[in-house]
């Protein structure tokens, strides 16, 4: 390709036991999608459509590395939660198809400038500011269906320096990773690549410069995080 300035790198992540690469497209965040997060961050949990954000693909993260503290903000926090990510795209997926357009799963950390989110949502402008800047998008090694198929139910847990910040359970969605596909196929046309983060239980909080956060869902091991 003759482009007129070097091509910007694929994002991407590993595949765990597989020496191989997940190239990441877009990256699709369900917001308040735990009754208790949603009573936390001072919203009714009642079960209405989802609504969505998005970060950058060259957000991410991966396992073992560091999270920058970012300027302009002094109230950072952390968001555990259950990724999915695409092996097939399309628009209007039925829900009963969902579940075959996914090539795995992984650990992330939504990461917020709670304090920037919280002045952008008074004002009623949109949330990338608090959401969509640089390293705002851990994530650990992407887990193929082939080898933990679907997970349904599991302990989705934090620590933040050995204590426990964060604890629920992915069965605890209030909407299911199949209906969220589906509703966001709705919204967008997907594409293979694509990474979903389905959202976060209750306790999230804010992190210093020099923390560790630990994370994980049973059978998926976990992710480190360290806070620089």
């Amino acid at each position: 390709m003759n482009y007129v300035i070097d091509a910007p790198e694929v994002p991407s992540l590993p595949v765990r036991g597989s020496g191989q690469l997940f190239p990441i497209h877009r990256i699709y965040c369900v917001g308040r999608n735990y009754a208790e997060h949603a009573r936390e961050m001072g919203h009714d949990p009642d079960r209405e459509p989802p609504f969505f954000f998005q970060k950058n693909p060259d957000t991410i993260v991966p396992d073992g590395g560091e999270f920058p503290y970012p300027d302009k903000s002094s109230n950072v926090h952390f968001e555990m939660e259950l990724v999915v990510a695409l092996s097939k795209g399309g628009k209007d997926i039925a829900e009963a198809d969902a579940l075959d357009h996914v090539y795995g799963y992984a650990l992330g950390l939504d990461m917020t400038r709670r304090d920037l989110q919280g002045e952008a949502k008074k004002m009623g402008r949109p949330w990338e500011i608090g959401k969509a800047f640089e390293h705002a998008a851990p994530c650990g090694d992407v887990i193929p269906v082939s080898r933990i198929g679907h997970p349904a139910s599991g302990r989705i847990w934090l620590n933040v320096n050995g204590q426990l910040r964060q604890e629920g359970d992915i069965n605890q969605l209030i909407w299911n990773i199949p209906e969220t596909i589906s509703c966001l196929s709705g919204l967008f046309t997907l594409a293979p690549g694509d990474l979903i983060y389905t959202g976060t239980p209750a306790g999230v909080g804010p992190i210093d410069r020099g923390d560790v956060m630990n994370g994980g869902v049973d059978g998926m091991g976990e992710i480190t995080i360290r806070v620089t």
